[in-house]
């Protein structure tokens, strides 16, 4: 069984956008850290939403996960409108996030990482049965681990992995449970090159059907694994367009990119 496909009934939603946000906005007092956006991403697009610090990327994830509620527009995941939904309750309709900062347990393995991941999203979730060597959450996590490329340090503390690693493994946990879409929060911050190339063989390898949104600071890591992109400046939407609509446009290298990129 490929763990990375759905079959709860709960996520046999039709609909023609996986994402669709329509006028949302979120204000904190006077300060309007989003304004109006409007997005709509296809079930299995993989879309980068680009900007400056500031420019309210992170606060759209956090609406987007319930985390923060909009102070108007709507949310739909599928079809279904969620926008009061609590996170738990999006989590159970296949939405999955990655943070800036990872949130793992440093005192367990990777394997016991990915396992109690895969267990937090399960029916069998509050049951205190010890897991049988044919568990099926078991097999998951090993599958998952493959998928994330950890299968060297599958016995390893998380505090002994490189940072890089803890990336690869927070990755992995968030593709717990078969989720249909994923918020990727900087991903390759703080990773060397080579980790990098690790990160876009990662998620350019991922099942077609399964979309996501990557905010990314690195140019080239997001443009490599994206489709589409969204640029986002002051709270709305600047820009857009395809990789290359995006790259060569003279606007966006003016302002985010710089004289020296090419």
């Amino acid at each position: 069984m490929n763990v990375l496909t759905s079959t709860d009934a709960t996520t046999q939603t039709v609909s023609d956008n996986a994402l669709e946000l329509t006028g949302m906005t979120k204000k904190f007092g006077a300060l309007a850290a989003l304004t109006d956006i409007n997005i709509a991403v296809q079930p299995g697009e993989r879309r980068a939403i680009l900007g400056s610090n500031g420019a309210g990327k992170t606060t759209l994830f956090n609406c987007i996960t319930g985390d923060f509620p909009p102070t108007s527009g709507t949310i739909k995941l599928f079809g279904e409108d969620v926008t009061n939904f609590p996170p738990q309750e999006r989590i159970r309709r296949g939405l999955r996030r990655t943070y800036q900062i990872s949130l793992l347990f440093a005192g367990l393995s990777v394997f016991d990482n990915i396992y109690l991941a895969c267990r937090g999203v399960s029916r069998g979730r509050f049951s205190f049965q010890r897991p049988s060597a044919n568990d099926a959450l078991m097999a998951s996590a090993e599958e998952l681990i493959r998928v994330v490329h950890l299968e060297d340090v599958r016995d390893t503390i998380v505090a002994e992995l490189s940072y890089g690693q803890q990336r690869q493994l927070e990755i992995a946990m968030a593709f717990s449970g078969a989720p249909r879409f994923i918020l990727f929060d900087e991903p390759a911050a703080g990773l060397s090159p080579t980790e990098r190339s690790e990160l876009v063989e990662i998620l350019t390898g991922l099942p077609a059907h399964m979309g996501f949104i990557i905010i990314e600071h690195d140019m080239d890591v997001a443009l490599r694994v994206a489709q589409s992109v969204t640029m986002m400046h002051n709270g709305r939407i600047f820009k857009e367009g395809s990789p290359e609509e995006i790259e060569n446009d003279p606007e966006v290298q003016a302002l985010y990119l710089g004289d020296d990129h090419e």
